[in-house]
């Protein structure tokens, strides 16, 4: 499976971004899709992800209400949908692949390239 996200850029604090992930392969739409970033200097941290249906979603904390996840399976895309960006939000964002049960604990199966999110002050 390749993963390939797209959608980073540059925006003021308060704004909105929203990320895309393109997935390719067999069987995309039978597992859970994911959303992590890695601040300079810091582990990459999972953010959220969405069952194989889109049915279920689980967030982390610090992004929980303002952040949407959300999938199209006729179109093998995950979508992170991210609005009240705070500075503390800038960091690569990766898209992964994985089990539903495991995904939210960083154990995936496969890892997309990364986008670069800068939220300014």
């Amino acid at each position: 499976v390749q993963l390939q996200a797209s959608g980073g850029g540059l925006v003021q604090a308060g704004g909105s971004l929203e990320l895309s992930c393109a997935a390719s392969g067999r069987f995309v739409s039978s597992y859970a899709l994911g959303w992590f970033r890695q601040a300079p200097g810091q582990e990459r941290k999972f953010v959220a992800a969405v069952s194989w249906s889109g049915g279920s979603t689980i967030y982390a904390d610090s992004v929980k209400g303002r952040f949407t996840i959300s999938r199209d399976n006729t179109k093998n895309t995950v979508y992170l949908q991210m609005n009240s960006l705070e500075p503390e939000d800038t960091a690569v964002y990766y898209c992964a692949r994985g089990n539903w049960g495991k995904i939210s604990r960083s154990l995936v199966d496969d890892w997309g390239k990364g986008t670069q999110v800068t939220v300014s002050s």
